[in-house]
């Protein structure tokens, strides 16, 4: 068990190195003195109605991971156990390239002996699900701003594309079926197919509407919430503010799971920032401090609330079912 924490904590250190490095960093672009300022005189009951509208967010697609359960087959996870596994994934999104998030299916194994395969398609799915949930949110920032075209249907046309070859069985099983004659790949195969069938399943036409509605609701929660962090720092109330929180948030969320860096660390912070430079035309420390402030809104709070959980779900870091976890349906 010891061992297992430590390998989990090895995998933290380099995104919350970086994080803690891009957060001084902002800092440091704003200019630190107007920053203090700025965050001193901020309005923070706009801040909590902030983690409001984050745990507003975590709820819905807490409910798409659920459901994504039920999907692949699992009917022996209950609602406190499912939550618990969907809340301690929180933190690995800081591991470098997200792969720690595969340590979900590890864990949903022990609970519910789903195949790790399979249960990594639930977390891909969830990701996909919620790029394009992303991306929908996006659209109509991107017609007024056609300079964000290009990335928008590059991020996009890969989502899609990937949705789209999922569903086109025959070839896949082909190429399954191929790669099981070479004794270098046989062993591997096994294990692609069950992520195969899981993603088969998960990315259905049925399931991604549901998935990318419950999205999409999530993720323009979390940018009211962003729209609440601005009028904190004292930008005039407005449908156009709204809007445009509602597209920075979203798009730069999407620049920053293509950056694949942990957490989007760097790649979502820039992308924040440089759009509120750009249409609000903001100074740096009313920037640099919106920046700060969504983030410790979003992924900060979210990593808290992941290593709380770990803290009372010790078997999750040992990879080991406890009584009432195995007890509960």
């Amino acid at each position: 068990m010891q061992s297992t924490s430590r390998s989990i904590t090895r995998r933290l250190i380099p995104g919350l190195l970086l994080g803690f490095l891009v957060l001084i960093g902002l800092a440091l672009l704003g200019d630190l003195r107007q920053v203090s300022q700025t965050l001193l005189h901020y309005r923070w009951e706009f801040f909590l109605g902030a983690l409001g509208f984050t745990l507003f967010n975590y709820t819905l697609r807490f409910l798409k991971w659920h459901f994504y359960l039920g999907q692949v087959g699992v009917r022996n996870v209950g609602w406190r156990q499912s939550l618990r596994l969907f809340v301690a994934g929180f933190p690995l999104a800081v591991t470098p390239g997200k792969v720690g998030e595969i340590l979900k299916a590890v864990w949903l194994k022990r609970a519910s002996g789903l195949p790790v395969a399979r249960g990594a398609s639930v977390v891909v799915a969830e990701r996909i699900s919620d790029g394009l949930a992303v991306m929908l949110l996006s659209t109509l920032g991107v017609y007024a701003y056609p300079q964000y075209w290009p990335v928008f249907i590059f991020i996009l046309v890969i989502l899609l594309l990937v949705v789209v070859l999922s569903q086109v069985r025959p070839v896949v099983t082909f190429f399954f079926d191929q790669g099981e004659k070479l004794p270098l790949l046989h062993r591997a195969i096994h294990s692609l197919r069950d992520f195969y069938e899981g993603s088969f399943v998960l990315l259905r036409p049925g399931p991604m509407i549901v998935a990318v509605l419950l999205g999409t609701v999530s993720w323009l929660g979390e940018g009211i919430g962003f729209y609440l962090i601005l009028r904190g720092l004292g930008l005039e109330p407005g449908l156009q503010l709204a809007a445009t929180a509602v597209f920075v948030l979203a798009f730069s969320t999407a620049v920053g799971a293509a950056s694949a860096l942990p957490g989007g660390l760097g790649a979502a912070e820039v992308s924040i920032a440089g759009m509120l430079t750009f249409i609000l035309r903001s100074e740096p420390a009313l920037t640099s401090s919106a920046t700060l402030l969504i983030r410790l809104a979003t992924l900060w709070f979210g990593v808290l609330l992941g290593l709380m959980t770990w803290s009372i779900s010790t078997n999750l870091l040992g990879l080991r079912a406890e009584p009432e976890f195995a007890a509960e349906t």
